[in-house]
């Protein structure tokens, strides 16, 4: 252990009130404790669960909240028994920072699964009893479990949105194996979710089309992100064409849309997994039960499908597309998100912005 004091001050910016507007904040972390791994923040990406609880839109929120659930750094202290990571270690923290450990899922290291729930990394209550506080501060507590070693050569801004718009595709695409070259993918919206679910798609060797609303989305999806195909969902003809075409479908979006249209583009025993959150699903059962169809749902992933995903981008050179920007810009940030302003995650640089 390094001889620095275990209880810093910590720098944050925080949302007061349900208006989601974030301020500087000043708030004390827990000692550090001996199994736990105290992290010097350099990045968090911006994620639209920030929007939500900032703004109370699911009537829980604990104010001051400190959003920020996708964070990267480097270890500046360790606890007296931990073994897995050592001071100047590069570090990720996902969704979660707790769990019960004792549970079939957290035995399995599949820890969002967690009988006894998993405890968010912000506006969560951890084991002690304290409001969990995120990423958009300068340093974080967390058990050495909860903590994620980010490849030798990685950049740390480029791994935030892996924790969670990254891990959020990786996690169902290798649960149903849609890593198997030659298959083909449709993804639908493409956000911060999406365009990751294409760069993985394009990685297993699959074919890949994306299907949007929006023509302005093409060139990017084709030319930049590697697509092999681009499908505007309104014209029918394009649809037609792709009737019982695709293996697997990637669902990102999560405003409002229609879901029978799509399962029809699925092959006999397609998959069909959402990870957006509509308000909503409903589709006819003939769409599902005729061709055997499975519809999936999913969230985040543990974290040895988590640490297994960070590997697995490094091995291969995938990289999120971010916009970085100051802490100071995170108000107009998060308003550009909701509008999809955005081309694909923002990430705070909080090592050399917040003071």
């Amino acid at each position: 252990m390094s001889s620095e004091s275990v209880k810093d001050d910590c720098f944050a910016w925080a949302a007061r009130d349900p208006s989601g507007v974030l301020s500087p904040y000043k708030f004390s972390r827990r000692a550090i404790g001996k199994d736990d791994v105290s992290l010097k923040i350099t990045h968090c990406g911006v994620c639209y669960a920030d929007v939500i609880w900032s703004k109370n839109k699911h009537g829980d929120s604990r104010y001051p909240l400190v959003p920020g659930h996708e964070i990267t750094g480097i270890v500046k202290e360790v606890g007296s028994t931990v073994s897995n990571f050592k001071v100047g270690d590069h570090v990720g923290v996902g969704t979660y920072v707790n769990s019960c450990r004792e549970c079939e899922y957290c035995n399995d290291r599949d820890e969002v699964s967690c009988e006894k729930g998993a405890i968010f990394t912000f506006n969560g209550i951890d084991a002690d009893g304290s409001i969990t506080r995120g990423g958009y501060s300068s340093h974080i507590i967390v058990h050495e479990a909860y903590c994620f070693r980010i490849p030798d050569g990685y950049p740390l801004a480029s791994a935030a949105p892996l924790l969670c718009a990254g891990i959020t595709v990786y996690n169902p695409m290798m649960r149903h194996k849609m890593n198997q070259p030659g298959k083909s993918l449709g993804v639908i919206g493409l956000g911060g979710l999406g365009h990751m679910a294409v760069k993985f798609g394009k990685a297993f060797g699959l074919k890949v089309t994306v299907l949007s609303t929006s023509i302005s989305k093409k060139e990017e999806a084709l030319c930049v992100l590697g697509a092999d195909n681009f499908v505007i969902t309104s014209d029918q003809e394009q649809m037609k064409a792709l009737h019982k075409s695709l293996d697997f479908i990637i669902d990102t979006a999560s405003g409002d849309h229609p879901f029978d249209p799509y399962m029809s583009l699925l092959k006999t025993a397609g998959v069909f997994v959402l990870v957006g959150f509509p308000s909503e699903v409903k589709f006819h059962p003939a769409s599902l039960n005729i061709g055997m169809k499975t519809i999936s749902g999913s969230v985040t992933g543990g974290t040895r499908v988590t640490q297994e995903m960070l590997d697995f981008c490094a091995a291969n050179k995938i990289y999120p597309k971010i916009e970085v920007i100051p802490i100071q810009y995170v108000n107009e940030a998060l308003e550009r998100m909701i509008k999809n302003d955005v081309k694909y995650r923002f990430v705070i640089d909080i090592e050399s912005s917040l003071k």
